[in-house]
């Protein structure tokens, strides 16, 4: 399956699940700058949102939004450990996870962060607003290998990704032991260094000006 992926966007999650199922993506990187993918193919013409990811699915129909990529990903091997079944109260708390760190840590938090237009007293409103959800997100975390206890779920690989964007941001996570604890733990894993990898070197690809 075509996956339409960024080196530096919330696509990385998917790639991380994709890597710990062993489902094997081919890579269509885009540049976002310019919504256009190496091959100077007009990304908006895969998804007309100009957002990433973007899943091709077998049938050729495309499917967009990393947490429900990430779920249909894990659906697609029924009994990972990844999720949980149909029904299942354990899959609604992933739910419930992924729709925290989609909502209040991505949009609600860094996106306004990564926004030019942002107005600099808004952007102050915004890192305050972070600030709360992170430390949240630290207490959670007390006692706990990973977001369901001590099982890696889809939930862990949205939670790392975006969390990790407060190297970006320069925000100090010293003040959250947890939280600190739990990114080397996460980031530690195979299939999290080899998507970062292969972000990396894209990125210097890009960089480059190499097709």
């Amino acid at each position: 399956m075509k996956f339409y992926h960024e080196v530096r966007g919330c696509s990385l999650a998917v790639d991380i699940v994709a890597r710990e199922l062993g489902i094997a993506l081919d890579l269509q990187w885009v540049d976002m700058r310019t919504k256009r993918l190496a091959d100077g193919t007009d990304y908006l013409l895969v998804n007309s949102k100009g957002t990433v990811p973007t899943l091709q699915l077998p049938d050729g129909q495309y499917l967009s939004e990393g947490a429900v990529i990430m779920q249909y990903l894990a659906d697609q091997q029924p009994g990972t450990a990844l999720f949980a079944p149909p029904g299942s109260l354990i899959r609604y708390r992933i739910m419930e996870w992924m729709s925290f760190i989609a909502a209040d840590l991505h949009k609600g938090g860094f996106m306004p962060l990564f926004k030019a237009i942002t107005p600099p007293e808004y952007k102050s409103i915004a890192r305050q607003y972070l600030h709360g959800r992170l430390q949240w997100l630290n207490d959670q975390l007390e006692g706990r290998d990973f977001l369901m206890g001590h099982q890696f779920t889809i939930a862990d690989a949205h939670c790392y990704t975006i969390a990790m964007w407060t190297r970006a941001h320069r925000i100090d996570t010293a003040a959250w032991p947890h939280l600190e604890a739990y990114l080397q733990r996460v980031g530690a894993r195979a299939s999290v260094r080899a998507a970062e990898q292969a972000a990396h070197e894209e990125g210097v690809r890009q960089s480059a000006g190499q097709p």
